[in-house]
């Protein structure tokens, strides 16, 4: 199995920008499908922004031409460079991962931004954007 680790959350200000990282370890020698998905107070999570393992990604559109989602696998850290940042913006940002070649599933198709899809998580790094 494989563990999550997220950093780089803080405050800013709007118009400032944060870079979230979020390293794995473990059992790194699988493929992950990862994603980023945030969560405000007193609301549900929400999908910000996915990286399958052939490079594709995907966008919620209100970060996208803001946030960029990028991977190293060799480095085994996957990141979030957001800029722009608007006050709607704050929230707990927390990593996830999905084996692309998953032990009960099997092959997984990219899901996106499905949360059900994922089922290896981190613990979150708190944003919050000042007005």
């Amino acid at each position: 199995q494989v563990q999550l680790a997220e950093s780089g959350g803080g405050s800013v200000p709007a118009g400032g920008s944060l870079k979230l990282s979020c390293v794995w370890s473990g059992d790194t020698r699988k493929s992950y499908i990862m994603a980023w998905f945030r969560q405000p107070r007193n609301q549900e999570r929400e999908g910000v922004a996915a990286f399958d393992t052939d490079g594709a990604t995907v966008y919620t559109d209100s970060v996208k031409g803001r946030f960029t989602i990028d991977k190293d696998i060799y480095k085994h850290i996957l990141t979030l460079q957001m800029n722009n940042l608007k006050p709607e913006d704050t929230a707990t940002y927390y990593c996830a991962a999905v084996p692309k070649y998953h032990s009960t599933r099997g092959y997984v198709d990219f899901p996106g931004l499905t949360e059900s899809a994922y089922d290896i998580w981190g613990q979150g790094t708190q944003v919050t954007v000042s007005s």
